[in-house]
């Protein structure tokens, strides 16, 4: 492959991999702080890219999707977390596990009754519909530059949420230490909702940027969710950081993957979870029990 071949590659990896960041940071925030197994977490980007698809059949462009997303993902999720999640935080796994399939079924009906089974493509924004000459030979999709610095600026602002803010903070501390939560006076109902309404948005968030990449169609969340798992894995239980080297990781190996040995690409990435899990357990980032 050629130098431009492997240059394209290579961004396409970064670009799937800050795709992944997005989608694993609301699942490991939610399973470290919650102690929720959400298998529909999937389900929810999936909802994303339909928003997407929907915004452009009503008003022509892609680019509305994003506030709509990223906003209603938040009142969803924390609607969510209230009126559902909420009275099982104290239940087994199991029933937590059966409470997310159920919700898979539901979305999936759902989608089945409002748009019906069929794949939709949705159409790349007019304002980035070229391409960005980088060598004399090479030159790359604007939308997907796009794509990349939008999950770039939503990973800064939240990094800086969990490190530089008091919430932040807190969150933190019922990912490290959730028994304290309570003891110090802090309302754990309050943080709950907040982490799930804030992994919703950016689930829906990645699915309305990825829309106009995969197209949109039904249960194309489940094999991003099970990659997200890996990259939660990999990087450790309610790290971000760890998400963010993870996804990136797992984005340029199962990329270039691809690329250069599509005969063991599919089983790359999950030899790479299986090293890290024999060396370091609790993930590259995780805290060491």
């Amino acid at each position: 492959m050629s130098f431009a071949g492997f240059l394209a590659q290579l961004l396409n990896g970064v670009q799937y991999g800050l795709l992944l960041f997005l989608i694993a940071s609301g699942l490991t925030l939610i399973f470290g702080v919650m102690g929720i197994i959400n298998l529909a977490h999937g389900s929810l980007f999936m909802v994303g890219a339909y928003v997407a698809f929907l915004t452009t059949r009503a008003v022509g462009s892609a680019w509305l999707a994003l506030p709509l997303a990223l906003i209603g993902g938040a009142v969803f999720g924390a609607l969510l977390e209230r009126g559902l999640f909420r009275h099982f935080y104290r239940r087994d796994h199991l029933d937590q596990v059966l409470l997310t399939f159920a919700l898979i079924l539901l979305f999936e009906e759902t989608r089945s009754i409002l748009v019906g089974n069929d794949f939709y493509s949705v159409p790349v924004p007019a304002a980035f519909d070229f391409s960005v000459p980088i060598t004399a030979g090479f030159s790359y999709s604007a939308y997907r530059f796009a794509v990349i610095a939008i999950c770039l600026a939503l990973a800064v602002v939240l990094f800086l949420w969990i490190e530089r803010t008091r919430m932040g903070a807190i969150i933190r501390a019922a990912a490290e230490k959730p028994e304290m939560v309570d003891v110090i006076g802090i309302d754990a109902r309050r943080v709950h909702m907040t982490v799930f309404a804030v992994g919703t948005a950016l689930a829906l968030t990645a699915g309305a940027l990825a829309a106009p990449l995969y197209s949109v169609y039904p249960g194309m969340g489940d094999g991003f969710l099970i990659i997200s798992f890996v990259v939660v894995v990999i990087g450790g239980l309610g790290s971000i950081s760890g998400a963010f080297w993870s996804a990136l990781l797992i984005g340029l190996v199962d990329t270039l993957g691809k690329a250069y040995v599509p005969a063991v690409a599919g089983l790359a990435i999950y030899v790479l979870m299986a090293g890290v899990l024999i060396w370091r357990p609790t993930g590259l980032f995780g805290q060491r029990g």
